[in-house]
């Protein structure tokens, strides 16, 4: 399909004349003759390129850019202009066009620049189509449940999603809080810059502090180059800091001067590196109790909580299992490659468990469920403290283990390291295990 190119000039005869030109090298190309006309046409057609006059009779051409690029960030403009200016000139390019051109003087220059501004064009509307994509897809539209205390979180969280404050995300282990935190990040005015999570109960506070600042070479041993931290990775965008609550004293400190000035100085460097990003953190301890008593800092504290927002629990929106449950089912046997039904007996099992590990664990059990079953899931696909069944029998035992094993590896095509995640067991156990069913 050709580019389509968009002039916008008040002479009729010019913008006549561009279009044949530029419409005998192929282009699809559409007129207006003011600025007003010009932004219906970019909304209404598929636009690459718009060639516009600056002395246009409704608008300043140089302004009408930043219009376009607001409601179309990757089309390219090219400025015409009867009389150049120096002035208009810079104008022009720093509100984002392409070019500037002086009308009669540079005509010979319109179509190499114009399949120039088009090829630029095309790239970035296709990345702009992916990253929208990525931006749906961790959008607050993809949080399932339609519970009062979660649609009042998801209320918070759009409302502070506009603005560039700090988020502290509180709620128990499970409840979804890097969701929030990408979805808050997703739908800012960064959501085309990188979101980068991180959980701060993963590493020893050395290793935490490589992680989050960077370090220069020859900062300690086995540093034998630069490496950017992960507050510089996350330029101009969002970071996300889970179980804030396990971060060091003096970790702390040096994240309190990133909040107050934006600046950090990396591990073995004595040069400090500016930083634009927004912090998110989250938590499932009580910060201002810790805080009181000197376990966490007060003033990072402060700093982080501008806007709180507490996540419910699953047991405390109940209403919300039986949607889960059935998102899950379809994202697990997609996966598998067959089609599973629950009956009531199993969602009432779901509906009436106590959730201590929240939504992860139900998500845990959906799959689980999936794996063990064949054609409907029912209270028997289900983990063995949802409906208290024991067995006695050894021998029965261990051929229920067996199966399970077996199930599991088909489930991931033969993959131990997966199979072992899911099973909850340790990979040499695993490889113990095959060899005593005899299953290699």
């Amino acid at each position: 399909m050709p580019a389509t190119i968009l002039i916008i000039d008040d002479e009729k005869k010019l913008n006549d004349l561009l279009a044949r030109i530029i419409g005998l090298e192929g282009f699809k190309v559409v007129q207006a003759y003011n600025g007003k006309d010009g932004i219906k046409l970019l909304e209404r057609e598929d636009v690459q390129v718009v060639l516009s006059d600056v002395k246009l009779p409704d608008v300043n051409g140089v302004d009408l850019v930043s219009t376009i690029k607001t409601k179309k960030p990757y089309v390219e403009v090219i400025n015409l202009t009867a009389y150049g200016t120096i002035h208009d000139g810079v104008r022009s390019i720093k509100n984002g066009a392409f070019n500037y051109i002086v009308k009669g003087d540079d005509n010979d220059k319109i179509i190499p620049l114009l399949n120039q501004a088009v090829e630029k064009a095309v790239l970035q509307q296709n990345a702009y189509k992916e990253e929208r994509k990525v931006a749906g897809k961790f959008s607050f539209a993809q949080i399932i449940g339609q519970s009062k205390p979660l649609l009042d979180a998801i209320n918070l969280a759009r409302r502070v999603a506009a603005t560039g404050t700090t988020v502290l995300l509180l709620g128990e282990t499970g409840t979804g809080k890097e969701v929030f935190a990408s979805a808050i990040h997703y739908e800012s005015e960064r959501r085309l810059m990188p979101f980068v999570a991180i959980n701060c109960s993963s590493f020893t506070a050395e290793l935490l502090e490589s992680e989050l600042f960077g370090y220069k070479a020859g900062a300690f041993t086995g540093a034998v180059k630069d490496k950017k931290g992960l507050l510089e990775e996350a330029h101009h965008g969002s970071i996300f800091l889970d179980e804030i609550g396990e971060m060091s004293l003096e970790l702390q400190a040096k994240l309190l001067r990133v909040l107050e000035n934006k600046t950090f100085v990396k591990v073995g460097d004595t040069v400090a590196t500016k930083v634009n990003i927004r912090i998110m953190a989250a938590t499932n301890r009580d910060l201002q109790k810790e805080a009181e008593e000197g376990k966490f800092r007060l003033d990072l504290y402060y700093r982080l909580s501008v806007f709180t927002i507490s996540l419910p629990s699953l047991n405390d929106r109940k209403g919300d299992v039986e949607l889960l449950a059935k998102y899950y089912l379809k994202q697990f046997t997609d996966k598998a490659g067959h089609q599973l039904t629950m009956n009531d007996d199993f969602l009432d099992q779901l509906k009436q468990h106590s959730w201590k590990g929240n939504i992860r664990e139900l998500k845990n059990v959906m799959e689980r469920a999936v794996i063990l079953s064949y054609n409907i899931l029912d209270r028997y696909s289900l983990p063995p403290n949802f409906n208290n069944q024991t067995n006695s029998n050894a021998l029965d035992l261990q051929s229920v283990e067996k199966q399970h094993i077996v199930k599991v590896l088909a489930y991931t095509n033969g993959n131990k390291t997966e199979t072992a995640r899911l099973l909850g067991i340790g990979l040499t156990t695993l490889y113990r295990k095959i060899e005593e069913y005899q299953l290699g």
